[in-house]
């Protein structure tokens, strides 16, 4: 079954013996009461690149696993580390307090790697302020927005990453465009009177053929916690510098466990990469236009890695109503719910009618 490590697991102080938190940005543990650090060993260890189909095949049987101690919340579904020695907590998410007396044990795929957190709790939160300031159409109240620091948690999510060799064949048609002369009747200074102009049509030509790709680092993120409109705009990662995985890098954050399995993650990898093999064959078509009328991908040499990546989720509350964001803690780029000021909008959307009219009169007189 592989290494099993208890999520309950304490880095303790070499100066004082209190508890040690991964301070961001290094490969240190620091103590908060204190000031030691103490260093995480840094192995020399190569990313490994897993088997799709033999893991599948062998049924997580010859996998690393590490045992975790969890909670699911009730209300959000999402299931995250949780430390046993607490009295009481809420959601990371959606801030609904845990039944602690429900949280278990439970044996899951170990990660191979991970991105350590680079940005503290306070550079976070500039990023988040600065996010704010920048956003357009926001009420001019936004900035003094309440932030719900309360609920400022740092949170490793689980990610699969998808590397593939792919060739499609295809069907299609490629469209040529020629023009011909048409002839109108339109009224002009109220007589009928005869035009033409020119109407662009398209010859259409059978097409077929092969395009091949090979795709690395698919990134498809294993929870269905966060609204993915916003997960996924958290990108780009720098994930070659990921680093082997190692609980001193969780000690003071959350982690979630993964609620989409490889098997189901690689089908969301298929269908980001699809928009990808579409353009390609519309270049191997060539033409003015392009139709795909059937195509199949074969998906060669599939490998995988289970890694974490950090954010930080919060809200903040505005006009009694709390907006969620999520700060990616290697970058800074912050995504999430914002409010917006109808009356800004409406104003621009009459200005721009009255400059449209204005240019009409205008062209009118002339």
């Amino acid at each position: 079954m592989g290494e099993k490590v208890n999520n309950s697991e304490s880095f303790g102080c070499t100066g004082c013996g209190a508890e040690l938190k991964y301070s961001p940005g290094t490969s240190q543990l620091l103590c908060d009461y204190c000031g030691t650090t103490n260093d995480i060993p840094q192995l020399d260890t190569s990313i490994e690149e897993l088997d799709f189909h033999a893991y599948l095949a062998q049924k997580e049987k010859n996998s690393e696993h590490i045992t975790e101690y969890l909670i699911k919340c009730n209300s959000c579904g999402a299931t995250t580390t949780i430390d046993p020695h607490i009295t009481s907590a809420n959601c990371a998410y959606c801030y609904t307090p845990l039944i602690l007396s429900e949280a278990f044990d439970e044996s899951i795929l170990k990660p191979g790697s991970l991105l350590p957190f680079k940005l503290n709790n306070k550079e976070a939160k500039d990023s988040f302020k600065k996010w704010i300031k920048g956003l357009w159409f926001a009420p001019d109240s936004l900035q003094k927005a309440a932030l719900n620091t309360d609920h400022f948690k740092g949170v490793y999510l689980p990610y699969w990453t998808y590397d593939t060799q792919t060739d499609t064949s295809y069907v299609g048609q490629r469209g040529e465009y020629y023009y011909v002369t048409e002839s109108y009747v339109t009224t002009e200074n109220g007589k009928s009177v005869t035009r033409t102009r020119q109407v662009q049509k398209t010859r259409w030509y059978p097409a077929s053929g092969r395009v091949d790709h090979f795709f690395d680092n698919v990134l498809v993120v294993g929870s269905r916690s966060l609204p993915e409109k916003y997960v996924y705009q958290l990108e780009p990662w720098d994930l070659e510098n990921l680093t082997a995985f190692d609980k001193a890098y969780l000690s003071g954050y959350q982690s979630e466990k993964y609620q989409i399995d490889l098997e189901q993650g690689f089908d969301v990898a298929k269908d980001i990469m699809d928009p990808q093999i579409r353009n390609m064959i519309c270049r191997d078509i060539g033409g003015d236009t392009q139709r795909i009328l059937t195509k199949s991908t074969n998906y060669k040499e599939v490998t995988f890695k289970h890694i974490l990546l950090p954010v930080y989720v919060s809200a903040y509350r505005y006009n009694n109503k709390l907006y969620l964001f999520v700060v990616n803690a290697r970058t800074g780029e912050v995504q999430g719910e914002r409010p917006w000021s109808w009356i800004k909008i409406t104003l621009l959307v009459v200005t721009i009618l009255a400059a449209i009219g204005a240019l009409i009169y205008l062209l009118g007189d002339n």
